[in-house]
């Protein structure tokens, strides 16, 4: 590991410990990360020369965790009308443009870009206050699949760098490796093990439940990693932008979670739901 790259992941696991115990911190570290996320996205993108709404998918983007922070819902579902009104405001957009050609791919390809990044990435909200009748369960929550997502990331680094001998995907990404991929795994499941305490005490997260649980949000984050490799392929760039040197840009942190994190959060609340349902058949649900 380069000294260079050495001191940004230690920055950023400094900045992820105060995020998760620090609620102001958190909020504003996911508004920073949302914003230099979108922004490298739509930079890559204009590189292709697509006409994007790169500002206005930046400004959409933000809404959407500050509107899940603050728990602003004109609906019961609000993010799906407001999925629904952004677009109708790109589209309105376009139709102010003198030139209409690639007009489906500049919406689509901006509206992708708000949900890939801004959406994916705010499930990391509704995970810290996923139980918010039992103080500090929800920060437990957060803690765990951070800690399972970029154990992950760190294991395919490690073994990767040491054994990889076979690619991975190369036409995507020919640096990653099958050994590195199964070091990632072995370290995902470890770190799950590691922060079972991290999980609600309720029969479901049994010793063998909880270390598949590593193993497939890790698989999730390998998944996020290898996307976002791929949309750089296709935008002919190495790194997603230059804000941390060593690792590459606001992406080349995030890319793990943005697959992990909606799901875990689904998984919980169904595992949750169910669970408490029993306990208690009128549990009103969370």
């Amino acid at each position: 590991m380069s000294k260079e790259r050495l001191v940004s992941s230690t920055l950023m696991i400094v900045m992820t410990v105060l995020a998760v115990v620090n609620q102001w911190f958190f909020i504003l570290l996911i508004l920073f990360l949302t914003g230099g996320g979108l922004y490298e996205f739509f930079y890559m993108i204009k590189k292709k020369g697509i006409p994007i709404y790169s500002y206005v998918g930046i400004f959409i983007g933000l809404l959407i965790p500050l509107s899940i922070y603050t728990r602003f819902e004109l609906t019961k579902n609000w993010e799906l009308l407001f999925i629904v009104l952004a677009f109708l405001l790109i589209l309105l957009l376009q139709f102010g443009r003198k030139d209409n050609s690639n007009a489906i791919v500049g919406i689509s390809t901006t509206l992708f870009g708000v949900l890939y990044v801004s959406w994916f990435f705010s499930f990391l909200i509704k995970i810290r206050f996923l139980l918010p009748e039992t103080p500090g369960a929800g920060v437990k929550l957060l803690a765990f699949i951070l800690l399972v997502t970029k154990l992950g990331d760190i294991g395919a680094l490690l073994v990767g760098s040491l054994f990889g001998k076979h690619p991975l995907l190369p036409r995507i990404s020919p640096n990653k490796s099958v050994e590195g991929a199964v070091g990632s795994f072995v370290f995902s499941i470890a770190a799950a093990l590691l922060g079972r305490s991290f999980l609600p005490d309720v029969p479901q997260f049994s010793t063998i439940h909880v270390a598949l649980m590593g193993a497939f949000f890790g698989g999730l984050g390998q998944l996020g990693d290898l996307s976002e490799s791929l949309i750089k392929r296709d935008c002919g760039v190495k790194d997603s932008g230059k804000l941390l040197p060593g690792i590459g840009g606001v992406l080349d942190v995030v890319d793990s979670l943005l697959f992990s994190a909606p799901t875990f959060y689904l998984y919980m609340s169904a595992t949750l739901n169910t669970f408490y349902y029993v306990q208690n058949p009128v549990f009103s649900g969370y």
